[in-house]
């Protein structure tokens, strides 16, 4: 009975240690190269104790590259290039010339404030100044006095004609222009011709300078421009 008892116990240790465990059968299916040898089937080998050491040394290698690439990559490295060329002298650019406010308060009439008094934001949907008490005195006695449409019959309303008679006129805008050197009006400049041509629904225009039918070359273009309400 005991005999049959310990050849059992022996047949079954034998067995178990036949049977791979779980690491043994992850390392042998896995791609990682050299994990199969470091928990190979049988007794552990000096061999298993060389290819752990160099596993490790490389997945420390692997850890402290990439630390100094995340920190090298959180620091925004940026490199920075200017090449300065001189030139004696430049192309007069195309100027665009805008005012801040597209309209002006003052030519606005009481149908302009019936057909584009709420677009401009000085009337509400219903036709009544909203929040009076926040008006300046000035603005509050044109509004009071335009905005009032009892018994008024609107008229046709154009929005090309509205832009036209109520937006910034160049003229009243710039106050003097000074082109190499030389200052005049908007009137010619010796050979200096100017077009100006409106930007429609944008109160803006834009200013293209030409020496004899030709575009102009110039170390400095200043323009001075004064703001009309």
């Amino acid at each position: 009975m005991d005999l049959k008892e310990s050849c059992g116990s022996e047949e079954s240790h034998e067995s178990s240690s036949l049977h791979p465990s779980s690491w043994q059968a992850f390392s042998h299916t896995s791609t990682l190269h050299g994990l199969r040898f470091i928990f190979p089937y049988g007794r552990p080998t000096p061999r298993r104790l060389l290819w752990a050491a160099a596993l490790l040394a490389c997945l420390g290698l692997l850890a402290l590259e990439s630390a100094e690439r995340l920190a090298y990559f959180l620091s925004y490295p940026h490199v920075t290039s200017v090449d300065a060329v001189m030139s004696g002298s430049l192309v007069f650019p195309a100027v665009t010339v805008c005012n801040l406010n597209a309209y002006r308060f003052s030519r606005l009439s009481r149908n302009d404030l019936y057909h584009a008094g709420e677009l401009l934001a000085l009337l509400d949907v219903h036709l009544r100044i909203p929040e009076p008490q926040l008006a300046e005195p000035h603005v509050l006695a044109f509004l009071t006095d335009k905005a009032n449409f009892t018994a008024y019959r609107p008229k046709p309303f154009s929005m090309r004609e509205f832009t036209e008679r109520v937006g910034h006129d160049l003229k009243e805008m710039m106050l003097y222009c000074r082109y190499q050197g030389q200052e005049s009006a908007l009137g010619p400049l010796l050979c200096i011709y100017l077009d100006i041509f409106v930007l429609p629904s944008t109160g803006c225009f834009l200013v293209i300078v030409y020496c004899n039918h030709t575009l102009c070359s110039c170390p400095a273009t200043v323009f001075f421009i004064s703001s009309i309400g």
